[in-house]
């Protein structure tokens, strides 16, 4: 397979189904953007941190490439001809949330309660989770969008939004596991 095709150069792009979209297209802004954030989570995995949590890391990558092929797909393009589905992969599922979900609640009972939003940073690796944070929510964003156009899978927006959730306590749990300072936001008074 040959990376370039020439097809994209005039601006547009392919979904799968063969409909051609400009590359500016909402859904592309979609998938891009969860690609972005897959590349930032690998750079999180990269790092020097517990092994559980990089297991965990390779699992939300797995499922980002199934959430960038389901928002690659318009919806009247999801079935094909013969009525199978178009993706034949795991969809995203309840499973995928709950695994963050208990990996937020394990992580939180490690954690002292928060009293303040944290200013991002206090050690790289930390800084990479908040930046594949707000990657994630631009990610859901993008998201919630193309379903005001198009439906998008719930659980496809309901990932995303859990996700942001897990990649901030994996941000505060890194700095604990680094004995990194956690910058508490303190407002200044008028």
């Amino acid at each position: 397979m040959k990376v370039y095709t020439k097809t994209g150069d005039k601006g547009t792009t392919s979904l799968f189904g063969g409909d051609r979209v400009p590359k500016h297209h909402i859904r592309i802004e979609s998938y891009g953007t969860v690609d972005e954030l897959n590349s930032y989570i690998g750079l999180i995995r990269d790092q020097d941190i517990d092994p559980d949590h990089k297991q965990i890391l390779i699992r939300v990558q797995d499922r980002l490439f199934t959430v960038g092929a389901i928002l690659a797909t318009p919806p009247a393009k999801e079935i094909l001809k013969n009525g199978k589905e178009r993706l034949n992969i795991p969809k995203i599922s309840e499973a995928d949330i709950e695994l963050l979900e208990n990996e937020i609640d394990a992580m939180e009972t490690t954690l002292p309660p928060m009293t303040h939003f944290v200013l991002p940073g206090g050690h790289t690796t930390v800084s990479y989770c908040h930046i594949a944070r707000c990657v994630c929510r631009r990610a859901e964003r993008l998201s919630v969008h193309l379903n005001d156009i198009e439906p998008v899978d719930i659980l496809v927006l309901t990932y995303l939004n859990r996700l942001s959730d897990y990649l901030f306590v994996l941000a505060r749990k890194l700095s604990h596991d680094l004995q990194a300072d956690e910058v508490k936001w303190i407002p200044e008074k008028l």
